[in-house]
């Protein structure tokens, strides 16, 4: 994003628009934080600006990710899914990836008023990596890794930031609890807030949540059904075991 000078009279209309606070006053202008602006175009879609004076620029790689991971108007480039590029864990009532027997871990990095860098999500997948996990190919993090095996991301995106990122794998049921510590471990190693994600298929027997009961013998607060998709119009598939 950048302000045409030109045009903006300091109004500071669009400051309240900006979900990471990159826009300032200078020298009685708009004035947009490069290094922080995550190129969500918030502050051009929101219309407030009365001049226009809000551009929205050409961006080569690897800024070009900050919008392919920010702005919700654009279609991923890997995925064709708008947004984060990725349509999650939460559509497996239509997709059926998981399996029985395996749960969905998404781990969400940044939130509006935060933000994340690439670096921190290279972080967490590293902290993962070393537990076997596999990583979700559809996921547009997965497709920056240049090593799955380790979580390293490509050196030129690390300094880059979105508005957020998710970083998807699956496991088998019993490896919950080393993914927990594995997190808990980088928590204090990243600059930005994350959550934790679990998604699985119920017992199809019971009804139950087959991880519900490992979380709570390790006094782990959760809330089930925190996310609800019938699947976006397509017809549910039936889930099979791992």
């Amino acid at each position: 994003m950048k302000v045409d000078r030109e045009r903006c009279i300091g109004c500071r209309q669009c400051f309240a628009q900006c979900p990471v606070r990159a826009i300032s006053l200078r020298e009685g202008k708009a004035d947009i934080h490069q290094d922080r602006c995550v190129e969500c175009h918030i502050c051009a879609y929101s219309g407030v600006c009365p001049k226009n004076a809000l551009v929205i620029e050409e961006l080569s790689y690897p800024r070009s990710l900050r919008s392919a991971f920010s702005d919700v108007k654009k279609p991923h480039k890997d995925t064709g899914v708008l947004g984060r590029g990725t349509e999650e864990m939460k559509t497996n009532d239509v997709t059926a990836r998981l399996k029985l027997g395996r749960l969905g871990i998404s781990v969400e990095l940044g939130r509006p008023g935060v933000s994340t860098s690439f670096r921190d999500v290279q972080t967490i997948a590293m902290k993962l990596a070393p537990l076997s996990v596999h990583f979700e190919p559809e996921n547009p993090v997965t497709s920056l890794m240049t090593d799955i095996r380790t979580g390293a991301l490509r050196e030129e995106v690390l300094e880059e930031r979105a508005l957020s990122a998710l970083v998807e794998i699956d496991i088998p049921e019993d490896r919950l609890m080393d993914v927990i510590h594995a997190l808990q471990e980088a928590e204090p190693e990243v600059d930005t807030v994350f959550s934790l994600c679990i998604a699985s298929p119920l017992d199809p027997e019971t009804g139950d949540i087959p991880f519900a009961e490992t979380l709570r013998k390790n006094h782990i607060p959760f809330r089930p059904n925190g996310k609800t998709n019938v699947g976006l119009g397509r017809p549910f598939k039936e889930v099979e075991r791992a």
